[in-house]
């Protein structure tokens, strides 16, 4: 599903972001991604994304080594993957049911596809009777939840989360944390880098941690083992 074969960054300035990283993560899994910052997350995300190239080494996903993806393919290639960040993104001037159904018309999914698959991914999420809310009308967990539908709809066969939860109390984190897991149970893929120690304790997944760019944790059903 996910594998990184010695890859390597280094930035400009010499300094390694990742230094012959070794991994592979299956079908299925879910992965939490820690470290203190600085370690190598953001790059680790970004190179998952191609917003960054290695600098050495190849990256393989869902069988493809898109180390060299041409440009042109990229695109292509983020459609398998969802994406949910901290800040939520979502477009101020639509409301719920069309910030999710963007991501199914960037996709040129039909406008019948789109009725039918909108609400049930709302459902999922526990926001279909908000549907026509917009995003300054809903609470941060609320707006994470739109993300996240955003995010699955679809169907992407990795959902990579790069810090869900650091705008959100604790309980509406958790909250969130099991919405992702039930993504997760139906067979989706998840990666997610966070500092949240109480989400990584509790949930007891695989955790790979990284410091200064090197994997110094790999543990199936890890804890979070940091002083932040």
């Amino acid at each position: 599903m996910i594998e990184f074969k010695n890859v390597s960054k280094v930035y400009n300035n010499n300094i390694f972001a990742l230094s012959n990283i070794n991994l592979k993560i299956e079908k299925g899994e879910f992965v939490f991604l820690v470290g203190p910052s600085g370690a190598g997350k953001t790059t680790f995300i970004k190179m998952m994304l191609k917003e960054i190239e290695a600098t050495n080494g190849n990256l393989i996903v869902n069988g493809q080594d898109i180390t060299n993806l041409p440009r042109k393919k990229i695109p292509l290639y983020r459609r398998k993957l969802g994406v949910v960040f901290q800040d939520f993104r979502l477009i101020p001037t639509l409301n719920v049911y069309e910030n999710v159904a963007f991501a199914m018309r960037v996709i040129e999914a039909s406008p019948k596809e789109i009725r039918k698959k909108v609400p049930v991914v709302l459902s999922l999420v526990g926001l279909a009777k908000k549907y026509k809310a917009f995003p300054h009308e809903l609470s941060g967990g609320e707006q994470q939840r739109i993300s996240l539908a955003r995010a699955i709809v679809n169907n992407p066969s990795i959902l990579i989360a790069d810090e869900p939860t650091g705008n959100l109390d604790p309980d509406t984190s958790m909250d969130i944390m099991d919405t992702i897991n039930d993504i997760n149970r139906a067979g989706t893929t998840v990666l997610m880098a966070t500092h949240a120690r109480e989400i990584v304790d509790n949930m007891r997944k695989r955790v790979i941690a990284l410091e200064k760019g090197i994997i110094v944790r790999d543990e199936k059903r890890g804890a979070y083992g940091y002083e932040d």
